[in-house]
This record gives structure tokens, sequence and C-alpha cells, in this order.
């Protein structure tokens, strides 16, 4: 089981509650794809098809989709959550890393500039 934080800007919890309840899932994949006509199918949503969505709702919001994947939601909250002095234990526990030397790499870009060496020389 994951923890999942209550936002107050935007709730993943109240959102999920809301998917299941207007998907009428009872059981199976919680992520499924959608028709264009809107039925909702009982299979899983592949790997591939979140890569599109991510990389279209980049489009819309003005990015360069080239730039995004599946893998850049991951990455962006493991970055964020290093940025705000996340455990990274805790961060561990959602991303589902087995080694910390993995991990790290998420880590090492969030706090790049924090207590830099060359602050206040120039």
């Amino acid at each position: 089981m994951i923890a999942i934080a209550r936002g107050s800007t935007a709730c993943p919890v109240d959102a999920v509650r809301a998917w299941i309840k207007a998907a009428a899932i009872m059981q199976g994949p919680l992520f499924r794809p959608v028709t264009r006509t809107g039925k909702i199918s009982r299979r899983r949503l592949s790997g591939r098809a979140v890569a599109e969505l991510v990389k279209t709702y980049a489009r819309r919001a003005g990015l360069k989709a080239a730039d995004f994947s599946g893998h850049s939601l991951r990455s962006g909250f493991l970055t964020s959550a290093a940025a705000q002095g996340a455990s990274i234990f805790k961060m561990m526990d959602v991303s589902r890393h087995k080694s910390v030397d993995t991990l790290r790499g998420y880590v090492r870009d969030a706090e790049m500039f924090q207590n830099h060496a060359g602050t206040g020389l120039l």
C-alpha cells in the first residue's frame, strides 16, 4: 500500500474516488482506456497510452511534447519531493525504488543549487 497525501489545490485522493465512481469500477485495473465515444474499457491503460496522454497535455499547456514522457511524472514528483526536503526513504516508498543509488540521481538534480559552494561569490 502507498500513502497518498491529500492536496489543498488538487487532491489526488478525491480525484481517484471520483474516477472510481464515474467509471463504476468494482474490480480490476484502476486506470483504463476511454474510447472516443466515452466508453470505459475493462482492460488496463498501457504504458504507451500514459506516455501519449502526458505528451498530449504537455502540448495543450504550450510545452514541447517531445520533452515529456510517462517517466516525466515520476521524475518530476521525485525531484519536487527532494526539493521540498522529503525523506529519501518516504520517496522510495512511493516510487518503489529498491536502490538508494538509483533514487540519488533524482535527489542530486533537485539539490544541485542548494547550499552551493559558490553561493555569494559572484
